[in-house]
């Protein structure tokens, strides 16, 4: 039965175990393509950074982060990607570095919580309302459109890959596999409904397990979607103990750390963690939305900062890429109307579990981007949406109404960035944010604009 907020299974309630075990894995599917994405884009060698111990780290970080938020907040953590210009700096310092940059990131955050806590969260209601918020959180889901396009068009993560062409077949399969998980989650009866990235991610895979023998067999390589070599790896044992950070530090020799490459990560770090605080909040104010209590009063937004932060923190300690709040995650919630926190739990303790489990980890590797890209359609497309239904009831004739959102849409979609030298650059959505505050602040927050607050 529903709860008055559309959940099937809310944040306190506990699906029976094998219900529960297919919703955990599907959020670990949900979230698992973008967590292990960063380590191959900033260490394809692997050698301080690695799939499994992303996958470490999201779980350990995970489970930290609902620790801290008393279990209230139904969010899972994985690889942030605002991080990964600041990894390629701190890479310069090995285990080292990674671990100093999480460590300055997790303490802006205790920083800021420490703010929220002693000051409260009016300032960001007042500052940051849903016609600054609602085209930020869209925002979010617009400019990750692009990379689910080049997962479905080019299966690849990167179309710059020398491996990386366009592909007709690959866009039909991905497609396939994106209808079949909305006609899953709209037309199919009894619980199976509750699954729709299982199946579509199932039936896509087999179809491209298909496309790909048959490519092989007729030596047409546009239906090869499939590559299995990451298998060739399995007999090799060495291959299947993850690169855990805090040990491979243990390991490292620290007399050649150039302590000026040392200050370059701290600034890095520390800039980058408010340009993820701004996602952080679009997270949550997403999810509030969603589950129709506000997750910024209960259990706070100290908690949900002090759970991200240092969650991010143990995070890089097993995994070397600092976590983040994902909108994946959140899609997944939405879509399959279970909002339990045990099952955020039980999603981390698969996430850590699998990394061991180095056959598991390939067959993961094997998945073809497209089919990935297949799900990113629909939890990117959530993300946008959910953002637009925060300006529900909000009058976009106003003039003050429409500048903000035209301000943080055309900013951040235009690709907006500050980039103030020193590889301190702050892009994504943090400057669609900034400007649309302060675009609100000038316009609406004025004696004579009573009746437009109203509507703000």
């Amino acid at each position: 039965m529903s709860k008055e907020n559309g959940m099937i299974y809310d944040v306190n309630d506990k699906p029976p175990f094998k219900e529960n075990l297919v919703f955990a894995f599907q959020q670990f599917l949900a979230i698992c393509a973008a967590t292990i994405l960063v380590p191959l884009i900033v260490d394809p060698t692997g050698e301080y950074l690695n799939t499994a111990s992303a996958l470490i780290g999201a779980g350990f970080g995970t489970i930290v982060y609902l620790l801290f938020t008393q279990f209230k907040s139904p969010v899972f953590l994985g690889s942030s990607f605002a991080f990964i210009a600041p990894l390629f700096t701190a890479l310069s310092c090995g285990f080292l570095g990674v671990i100093v940059g999480a460590l300055v990131a997790a303490l802006v955050y205790v920083l800021i919580a420490a703010i929220v806590k002693f000051g409260g969260v009016g300032w960001i209601n007042k500052y940051m309302p849903p016609i600054v918020i609602g085209p930020t959180v869209a925002l979010i889901g617009f400019l990750l459109a692009g990379t689910a396009m080049t997962y479905v068009m080019f299966n690849e993560y990167n179309a710059a890959l020398p491996t990386a062409s366009y592909n007709l077949w690959s866009i039909l399969i991905g497609l396939i596999a994106f209808w079949v998980i909305a006609l899953v989650s709209c037309r199919a009866k009894g619980s199976i409904r509750l699954y729709p990235f299982i199946v579509g991610l199932l039936f896509g895979y087999v179809i491209a397990v298909i496309a790909t023998g048959i490519g092989g067999a007729i030596g047409y390589a546009d239906l090869e979607l499939v590559d299995f070599s990451p298998f060739d790896k399995v007999g090799d044992f060495s291959n299947w103990a993850p690169q855990i950070t805090f040990i491979g530090l243990i390991g490292q020799d620290l007399s050649a750390i150039d302590m000026g490459n040392i200050v370059n990560i701290i600034v890095i770090y520390f800039v980058t963690a408010f340009v993820v605080f701004a996602e952080h909040l679009g997270d949550h104010k997403n999810i509030s939305a969603i589950l129709k209590r506000d997750l910024l009063e209960d259990p706070g937004l100290h908690r949900t900062l002090l759970g991200d932060g240092i969650g991010s923190f143990v995070g890089a300690l097993f995994g070397g890429v600092p976590n983040t709040t994902y909108g994946e995650s959140i899609g997944c919630v939405a879509l399959s109307r279970n909002a339990s926190t045990w099952t955020i739990l039980l999603a981390a303790i698969i996430c850590i579990v699998i990394a061991f489990l180095y056959p598991l980890v390939v067959f993961v590797d094997t998945i073809p981007w497209t089919i990935i890209g297949s799900t990113c359609i629909a939890l990117y497309g959530f993300i946008a949406v959910s953002g637009l239904r925060m300006l529900t009831g909000i009058d976009l004739m106003k003039p003050g109404n429409l500048y903000v959102v035209a301000a943080v849409f055309i900013t951040g979609l235009g690709g907006l960035f500050f980039d103030f030298g020193g590889n301190v650059v702050i892009d994504g959505i943090a400057p669609a944010l900034i400007v649309g505050v302060i675009t609100n602040i000038l316009i609406n927050h004025h004696k004579g604009a009573e009746e437009e607050e109203a509507t703000v």
